[in-house]
């Protein structure tokens, strides 16, 4: 197993990507913190990976709150013992919309869930990740850094902020032995859809997305897991800074 006396620690875990990244660690290995604002979603993904044979405990957490960032690494420690690999999955967006409708309000939450999370998920696990003389962070970002698209601005802006994170963050912690990836998704098969959409889900509404993507169909939670299975195991030992395109050629 790739993963085997791996802890992994997977951030927005209760469903979608975060749910597919977490249940194929712990089938490969790993024990699992599932980590959600949505602590019953968080306890359903766990159980589910228990009920298969593995092991995971559920968290409930605000990602922006420094304190509940702080106690997610604590209660992932005390449960396992370490923590090797901190994917930073939670993320939100606006609706797809002008980008003078968007408030004040869901600018200031969308930087805090998507950036700010990652700086306080930092603070809490590079001190312990260099206790232990090495770690690796995945965090999710998605193609809106690198092609955006409209209606999504702050979104994409935020997702921007991530990539340019996970760069610096790979070159300053890289003597500690610490590895930082970020994957890039084209929209996906999750919860998020209707609100990149920004409309109800249908065929309709889908086809402008499909149609710019060449491969011809939305990413999935699986296509995620298989692409962070490999950052977080050491097959990708001399990887760090790079910004995976999760997209079927979207980005091309």
């Amino acid at each position: 197993m790739r993963l085997a006396n791996k802890v992994a620690l997977v951030t927005g875990g209760g469903s979608g990507f975060g749910e597919g990244i977490a249940k194929r660690f712990a089938v490969e290995g790993a024990k699992v913190a599932v980590v959600d604002l949505r602590e019953e979603a968080a306890g359903r993904v766990a159980e589910e990976i228990a009920v298969a044979g593995n092991t995971a405990i559920a968290i409930g957490a605000d990602v922006a709150d420094r304190a509940q960032s702080q106690a997610m690494i604590d209660r992932t420690v005390q449960a396992f013992g370490r923590l090797d690999v901190l994917v930073n999955n939670a993320g939100i967006s606006h609706k797809n919309q002008p980008l003078l409708k968007v408030t004040e309000e869901e600018l200031d939450r969308v930087y805090n869930v998507n950036v700010k999370a990652i700086y306080l998920a930092a603070y809490a696990a590079v001190p312990l990740f260099r206790s232990q003389g090495g770690g690796v962070i995945i965090n999710t970002s998605s193609t809106a850094g690198l092609r955006p698209r409209p209606g999504l601005c702050w979104y994409n802006a935020s997702k921007g902020a991530v990539n340019m994170l996970t760069k610096s963050m790979a070159v300053e912690l890289a003597s500690d032995r610490i590895r930082v990836n970020a994957l890039c998704p084209v929209a996906g098969e999750t919860p998020l859809l209707e609100t990149f959409l920004g409309k109800a889900d249908s065929e309709e509404a889908r086809a402008p997305f499909l149609a710019s993507i060449p491969l011809g169909r939305l990413s999935t939670p699986e296509d995620l897991a298989n692409a962070a299975l490999y950052l977080a195991s050491d097959e990708a030992s001399m990887i760090t800074g790079v910004l995976l395109e999760i997209d079927g050629g979207r980005c091309v």
